[in-house]
């Protein structure tokens, strides 16, 4: 690409990470067209919607873990995909939604991976990543587990381990697959108001799937609601979450009221009476659904 492109690009974006009208697909099966989004920057932003509707798909795209078919992921101005992956790694972490860790790792060793992108042959493990290291596992409070081996821990165990690892990366941004999964609803809490605080005192960027809507319209600053691949509507939380568009992306029917401790939209679902909705009706759409 040339200097000029490169120039073009830099002038058409305004936030440091954003997708342009890109297809994403799996082999032949299409999950999104011409979707565009752009992540504010210094926001909490929390992509929500049903099942199968792209959230996780787009994640991997602005990760550059998944290449459109079409149209542009644009970090810092810069194409991602043609960016040195090193570079990416220093400036966008990301928390898949399934990890794996190697056999026979240790909880320590595995947090002490996120340093990777700063390391290089004139720079090795130093204090500073020590210290790095141990902040992020005492903030995800895996400290005590810092000998144990990762396979021997539980879900919600490993899943806070593997935060702690995005922690350690320390980038500006950091991306999370539905980073709540496995944990009970203390800790989903606890990981949410960490969430919240690397945002409102450190400045980081963030962008979370959350399947929870509730805890999506109490933490995230920016929402985006996705269905069939397409963003049905985004902005603020207070602004756009109304009954009449949980409805239309989730198909529920709900009552949306004030959350009486912060404020923001709480969803109410109707009772099953009042949904109209019977046993054998939700067999027949759980059955046709599958």
């Amino acid at each position: 690409m040339s200097a000029t492109e490169n120039r073009n690009i830099s002038r058409s974006t305004v936030n440091r990470l954003s997708a342009e009208k890109v297809t994403l697909a799996y082999d032949q099966r299409v999950i999104a067209e011409q979707l565009s989004v752009e992540i504010p920057d210094n926001s909490f932003t929390v992509i929500v919607g049903p099942n199968a509707c792209g959230k996780s798909t787009l994640l991997r795209a602005l990760s550059r873990m998944l290449r459109p078919s079409r149209g542009r992921v644009l970090l810092d101005g810069q194409l991602i995909q043609s960016m040195p992956a090193k570079k990416v790694a220093r400036t966008l972490g990301l928390l898949p939604q399934s990890s794996i860790a190697p056999d026979g790792i240790t909880v320590a060793d595995l947090v002490g991976r996120g340093r990777y992108p700063h390391q290089g042959l004139l720079r090795q493990w130093s204090t500073e990543d020590e210290r790095v290291v141990r902040e992020s596992m005492t903030r995800t409070a895996v400290a005590e587990l810092a000998d144990r081996y990762v396979d021997e821990l539980s879900g919600g165990q490993r899943q806070r381990v593997w935060i702690a690892m995005a922690l350690a990366q320390q980038t500006p941004l950091l991306l999370l697959d539905e980073p709540t999964t496995y944990l009970d609803i203390q800790h989903q809490i606890d990981v949410l108001d960490l969430c919240a605080e690397l945002h409102e005192e450190q400045g980081r960027t963030l962008v979370a799937v959350l399947h929870d809507l509730n805890h999506a319209a109490r933490y995230a600053t920016h929402l985006i609601a996705l269905r069939d691949g397409a963003v049905i509507a985004e902005g603020a939380p207070n602004d756009i979450v109304t009954a009449e568009l949980v409805e239309q992306v989730f198909g529920l029917r709900c009552q949306v009221i004030d959350d009486p401790e912060t404020g923001t939209p709480l969803v109410v679902p109707a009772a099953r009476k009042g949904r109209g909705v019977s046993l054998g009706k939700a067999g027949a759409v759980a059955g046709e659904a599958s």
